[in-house]
């Protein structure tokens, strides 16, 4: 029964983790539920189980954050998250003085001139 809560803890923890790091914006309730998850699965494998398994719990909860970081990272999936256009078009700034009225119109000539 240790082992499970161990592994289901620490499942949980990464996975929120890379939630946090990946999909959702900003240091929120996802990251600092998955750091508790995490710190909790060696604080109860260091209490409960015995100090041994403390140091395995450790350095697992660390190298499957690492890989798991590593491995969505190097996935396609924040590419298909991010957008991926171009803007081309340009701003053209009045000149001093020039009335709104006059931007309106020259850039309302070339579309009935299309007409």
């Amino acid at each position: 029964m240790n082992i499970l809560i161990l592994v289901l803890l620490s499942l949980a923890g990464v996975l929120l983790l890379v939630l946090e790091l990946f999909l959702i914006p900003g240091i929120g309730i996802a990251g600092i539920a998955g750091g508790g998850c995490l710190i909790g699965a060696v604080v109860y494998a260091y209490m409960f189980v015995s100090a041994t398994a403390g140091h395995i719990t450790f350095f697992a909860v660390l190298l499957a954050t690492a890989v798991a970081i590593y491995a969505f990272y190097k996935s396609r999936a924040i590419e298909k998250m991010g957008l991926d256009t171009k803007i081309d078009d340009k701003v053209e700034l009045a000149d001093p003085g020039k009335k709104i009225e006059k931007l309106k119109s020259a850039s309302e000539a070339p579309a009935e001139a299309e007409k």
